[in-house]
């Protein structure tokens, strides 16, 4: 047999095989991995309401385009360009001319979707990513210059919650990580084990309001004693089953009611940690402080926000822009996406939007 190295060829990959009608387990879902060469299949899951494995639907997009009102000739800004379903739409409508930039701290994902776009036709002539987090939008601006519109979508990428090796789902078992950026920090395993009970406790409460605070963060450090090193995911999570379960109000509780106060426990946990582990909130409050300094006069910005933490962050500090004159107007209440958006894409049903328009200076 000739070596597939002298020849030049790649030699032939069998397709992940499964038990059962349909893969259910994330390396096993070849066609939704790749939508590009198996559309039908792709269209077939969105079609079902659910999001094919590995890839993202960009969420409110043509809420997000009727405001920034892209032209032709500007110079926008992605903060956020996971999968790169925004930055494309407003690619198209710069139509060729100006500039967008887009900023991903992910190393994984910004390779592979650079390749994406790449083959789409947007070239350098029209489209920089930048491997940075949103946090150092001053830098950007100070290299590039100021913006006409900006984006920041502020949700976790559908590629990173599907593949188990991330860690960022209580749903399938894998590394407890959660790391944005693999390459820099401590996967949160290590930081959960650097923490005190009561400090574990309040990180549950300040992130994400979780009732179940005291019971759960006693759960995992008598977990801890024992032994337990919560290096993966189901360790944390069954820690967080048992504490609800064994939970005061919920003695005489049906089945399907405890499943469901269990599930929603293990989310706002998983979310705590993923908050800390990434310093999202620092994050965000430094993307806040400088966005008015990167906007030109007249310049648009528009934040998509996930949790109520969020919200709150991005509410108040459009407001003080405000009131000191630093923006023209703003969004007085937090614009939703639509029945029909939600029902096609579930994972749209917490986002809020909300937006701001800098002064124009005389």
């Amino acid at each position: 047999m000739k070596d597939p190295k002298q020849t030049g060829t790649e030699p032939h990959k069998r397709r992940p095989h499964y038990s059962g009608r349909y893969p259910k387990r994330f390396e096993e879902k070849y066609k939704e991995l790749n939508p590009e060469k198996y559309q039908e299949q792709a269209e077939h899951v969105i079609a079902k309401g659910n999001t094919p494995a590995g890839t993202h639907i960009p969420i409110m997009v043509q809420e997000i385009l009727d405001f920034l009102q892209i032209r032709p000739g500007q110079q926008g800004l992605d903060c956020t360009l996971g999968y790169g379903g925004h930055s494309t739409k407003m690619l198209e409508q710069l139509a060729g001319k100006g500039h967008l930039y887009s900023l991903d701290c992910d190393p994984i994902e910004i390779e592979k979707t650079t390749a994406r776009l790449r083959g789409r036709g947007f070239g350098e002539d029209i489209w920089t990513p930048i491997k940075t987090n949103f946090a150092n939008i001053d830098q950007v601006a100070a290299d590039y210059g100021s913006f006409d519109f900006v984006l920041a979508d502020l949700g976790v990428s559908s590629m990173q919650i599907d593949n188990p090796q991330r860690g960022f789902t209580w749903k399938a078992d894998g590394p407890l990580d959660l790391r944005f950026d693999p390459q820099k920090g401590e996967p949160a395993s290590q930081r959960l084990r650097s923490l005190t009970e009561d400090e574990f406790e309040g990180m549950l409460i300040e992130n994400s309001d979780e009732p179940y605070a005291a019971q759960i963060a006693a759960e995992v450090f008598r977990e801890m004693k024992r032994g337990e090193k919560f290096t993966d995911t189901f360790a944390l999570r069954h820690a967080v089953e048992t504490a609800v379960a064994a939970s005061a109000d919920l003695r005489g509780a049906d089945r399907q009611e405890l499943a469901e106060a269990q599930k929603k426990a293990c989310a706002r946990v998983f979310q705590a940690l993923r908050i800390d582990v990434n310093s999202e909130f620092e994050v965000l409050y430094a993307f806040l402080e400088k966005l008015p300094h990167i906007l030109k006069d007249g310049g648009r910005a528009a934040i998509l926000t996930f949790h109520s933490g969020e919200d709150r962050l991005v509410k108040k500090a459009f407001k003080a822009g405000k009131k000191a004159g630093i923006y023209a107007s703003i969004s007085e209440d937090a614009i939703r996406p639509s029945r029909q958006e939600y029902y096609a894409n579930p994972r749209s049903h917490s986002t809020k939007l909300r937006w701001a328009v800098r002064q124009t200076l005389p």
